[in-house]
């Protein structure tokens, strides 16, 4: 067990924020994460709010030292695990790196996962966040996940009605935040492929790559042109992705806001209300591409807030403050950062 005293972060962390650790561990078995919260309950530190478990460090901006433990959740593995029905049952680590997951599961033939394709970060983050994009999210291919419970010790199995998935919700972001640590998460795939092609820009960009023949592949490509085009590389410049939600307004709402702003981006949801594209708000509000020293709103993406170099969690959490108020002064609409703020 290798344990570290003030430990930085900036490594661990896709914004590149620097900040220490007070004790920092990894761990890849359960035997290891036992052993590991022995240790600490033996030092009288297993406090809920004094140990963060870290993955991949994509959804996280740290504004200050974490005065208490972290540890980093490197579980590997991927197996089948099962069929049902025409689909095969796919279980993964917590510390798999998501993309590397969806590209094995394509070159399995295995379909359902192809539009989530390029997101940063790590298995285990998947059901917090309910992570999403272009028209499918984590909870449609969820099955089950299991879960460490700090406070009674045991196993703990959650079904998709279990983690009350939401928009970029879970009950892990809540009532369970901090209690469990998820090992692994098994999804249900397609082996006959169910292509979603709708959403935004896929359709366009396929005519672009000349598809003839659509297929998951072809999905999961486009997917990732879009992505590289639009979303800064965190190995060249700190982001967390979209730090904020999309927001959701209803459709009456959204026929006002037409008739002022033609151009408004807005999708219609299945169970009422309009989505409307955060990215365009903040850019009509006059923040794309806006710098303070280190701390900005990226230049194709005004969705994006990033650091340049050595901007502090403060400084970008109060860039995206004042886009917030901005927003909402220019709008009426309230945005949500998705990003967690430790």
């Amino acid at each position: 067990m290798d344990i570290r005293a003030n430990f930085s972060l900036r490594p661990y962390n896709t914004f590149g924020i620097d900040v220490r650790a007070r004790h920092f561990a990894e761990f890849r078995s359960l035997g290891e994460l036992q052993e590991l919260l022995e240790y600490i309950e033996d030092k009288q530190e297993l406090r809920k709010n004094d140990t963060m478990v870290l993955g991949g460090g994509s959804n996280v901006l740290f504004t200050s030292d974490v005065d208490g433990w972290v540890i980093k959740n490197d579980l590997p593995g991927i197996e089948q695990v099962g069929t049902r029905d025409g689909k095969v049952l796919v279980r993964a680590g917590a510390g798999e790196n998501w993309h590397g997951f969806v590209m094995h599961c394509l070159d399995q033939g295995w379909s359902g996962m192809e539009n989530l394709s390029l997101i940063p970060g790590n298995v285990g983050a998947t059901p917090i966040q309910n992570i999403g994009a272009y028209g499918v999210d984590m909870a449609q291919i969820f099955e089950v996940l299991e879960a460490w419970d700090i406070e009674d010790r045991k196993l703990v199995r959650f079904t998709r009605s279990d983690c009350s998935f939401g928009y970029r919700e879970s009950y892990f972001k809540h009532e369970g935040k901090n209690r469990f640590i998820i090992l692994s998460v098994t999804y249900c795939l397609d082996t006959v492929p169910v292509f979603h092609t709708t959403y935004g820009p896929i359709q366009e960009e396929l005519v672009k790559m000349g598809v003839a023949e659509l297929s998951v592949r072809a999905i999961s490509d486009a997917v990732i042109r879009i992505r590289s085009s639009k979303l800064p590389d965190p190995k060249h410049i700190g982001n967390a992705g979209s730090f904020f939600k999309n927001p959701v307004v209803s459709k009456e709402a959204y026929g006002i806001f037409l008739q002022k702003y033609p151009d408004m981006v807005g999708h219609e949801l299945p169970e009422g209300g309009v989505k409307l594209a955060a990215g365009w708000l903040i850019e009509k509000a006059g923040w794309k591409g806006f710098r303070r020293g280190d701390a900005g709103c990226h230049q194709r993406q005004a969705l994006v807030l990033v650091n340049y170099g050595n901007a502090t969690g403060t400084q970008i959490l109060q860039l995206s403050q004042e886009i917030m108020d901005d927003v909402h002064h220019k709008f009426g609409v309230h945005l949500e950062r998705e990003v967690n703020i430790y």
